[in-house]
């Protein structure tokens, strides 16, 4: 298993939502996240007074999916995620050992 974990623009998340259930996969977490990578953030005008906005709104997906599908799921999140622009955000792929079903206390593999 692989846990995914994909920083995207806030009005990309319906689109990611509907790109990974076309793939069977339901259980999701989402955050809302502050950060900036290449962006580096801009510059507002607030109240007649310049400032600097180094960290922009984004929102991060996590979803859990099998071995056999984590290129699928990559390959989903990436297109429906992208503007072309900087700042479309990252996929990350982070191994998972195992996980427990806490109302069960089954695992799963």
């Amino acid at each position: 298993m692989k846990l995914l974990k994909a920083i995207i623009r806030p009005n990309k998340v319906d689109e990611v939502k509907d790109a990974l259930a076309k793939l069977n996969l339901s259980g999701m977490t989402v955050t809302e996240v502050r950060g900036h990578g290449k962006q580096k953030g801009h510059t507002a005008i607030y109240r007649g007074k310049e400032y600097n906005v180094s960290l922009l709104p984004k929102m991060e997906i996590e979803v859990v999916v099998a071995d056999s599908i984590v290129d699928e799921a990559i390959r989903a999140i990436v297109e429906a995620a992208r503007t072309g622009e900087i700042g479309d955000g990252r996929v990350f792929v982070i191994p998972v050992e195992q996980s427990y079903r806490i109302r069960t206390g089954e695992r799963d593999l």
